[in-house]
């Protein structure tokens, strides 16, 4: 039996592999379109709010020991979080160092991340966090602090918070587990 597709055969393992390659370059497209980071050199062009926190952040650096501060990359990222189809501003002080101080942004909670909705900022300490879509609302989660869960700090424990624009807050729930 002939068939039309035989003069173009290519063994399966090939054609897996130049799928794989296709989709690795979408993805990785599409997440420098909504989740890229900034670089250092952008902070010039941060929110008030954000640029007064990376100020507090640089001042409390140099008041310890004459300290350099410096901004790590990926601690500065645009991403929407509100599902406007804009990209909001993020900081997050993971990405903060100082030469006099290794541990002057983050503890056993985590660090700070400054999220700039709305033309506000909201605050929250995690572990990390990412942005995903649940249906028609874009929903940050976090991982947090044990405590949070009625633990200790290893206690597995994440938060979940969409936008609310009309009311301008974060909206979560703790939800009643049977």
């Amino acid at each position: 039996m002939i068939n039309a597709i035989d003069t173009s055969f290519q063994p399966a393992s090939q054609i897996a592999r130049q799928m794989k390659c296709l989709v690795a370059g979408i993805v990785l497209a599409s997440g420098l379109v909504w989740t890229s980071p900034a670089v250092a050199a952008d902070v010039s062009q941060l929110p008030p709010g954000l640029q007064a926190k990376v100020d507090l952040a640089a001042r409390a650096c140099a008041s310890f020991n004459d300290g350099q501060f410096d901004l790590d990359w990926g601690a500065v990222e645009r991403v929407d979080l509100d599902g406007d189809l804009q990209r909001d501003w993020v900081l997050n002080e993971s990405g903060f160092a100082c030469s006099s101080a290794a541990s002057l942004y983050c503890g056993t909670g985590g660090c700070m991340s400054h999220f700039w909705v709305s033309e506000e900022v909201h605050s929250l300490l995690n572990q990390g966090w990412t942005v995903v879509d649940f249906g028609r609302q874009r929903v940050v989660v976090a991982d947090i602090h044990g405590s949070n869960c009625d633990g200790i700090n290893p206690t597995p424990c994440a938060t979940a918070s969409v936008w609310d624009a009309e009311a301008k807050t974060w909206r979560s729930s703790a939800g009643d587990w049977e």
